[in-house]
């Protein structure tokens, strides 16, 4: 009976890059270098209260998600709106267009290669859209709302933020110093 030699390795099939799993849209998982990864929209209050929040893969683009986060938040009218805030990742002027159309005023920065493709156009390249910079300022609304949330999940007793009058919640009793670890000593 004769032997055939194993190959040095397993045999399967090889990592494909080009065929990797999909994950379902409703779970809101990307791919990226990192690994798997979760982008979370949110709206504000301006008291940095986050009112709707949506979740997307990571490697989604901010602007796609704008309408779908202003349809879950379910604005009747403009009023009830008051005015978005938003930064350079929301200037593409689709956005603009549908955001007149719904009456809701905006202020969002042009990108810059949006004013040089207006500038190159010259008379025929329109006047620029109206920004607020004083208005501007208070963009940060929504980083504040992120850094309150994530005080509140790092925080042991978050119900004790939002409301200080708690008592303090009670934990178990920990020993401040370990049990004496047991002695081995060599027996002759």
């Amino acid at each position: 009976m004769r032997l055939e030699p194993c190959p040095p390795w397993p045999q399967r099939a090889g990592w494909n890059d080009k065929n990797q799993l999909v994950e379902p849209a409703d779970h809101a998982l990307g791919r990226s270098r990192g690994g798997w990864t979760t982008k979370i929209h949110a709206l504000t209050d301006e008291l940095c209260s986050p009112v709707t929040m949506l979740l997307s893969a990571g490697q989604d683009g901010d602007n796609p998600m704008l309408m779908p986060l202003l349809k879950a938040h379910g604005a009747n009218n403009a009023d009830e709106l008051g005015r978005l805030l938003a930064d350079k990742a929301y200037s593409h002027p689709s956005t603009r267009t549908r955001l007149r159309s719904l009456k809701i005023k905006h202020t969002i920065p042009e990108r810059s290669d949006q004013i040089g493709r207006r500038k190159a156009k010259g008379s025929a390249g329109g006047r620029p859209p109206a920004f607020d910079s004083r208005m501007y300022l208070h963009r940060n609304a929504v980083e504040r709302g992120f850094n309150r949330l994530k005080t509140i999940a790092q925080n042991r007793d978050p119900l004790r933020q939002i409301r200080p009058d708690l008592p303090r919640r009670r934990h178990p009793r920990r020993h401040r110093d370990p049990p004496p670890r047991p002695q081995l000593t060599d027996t002759p």
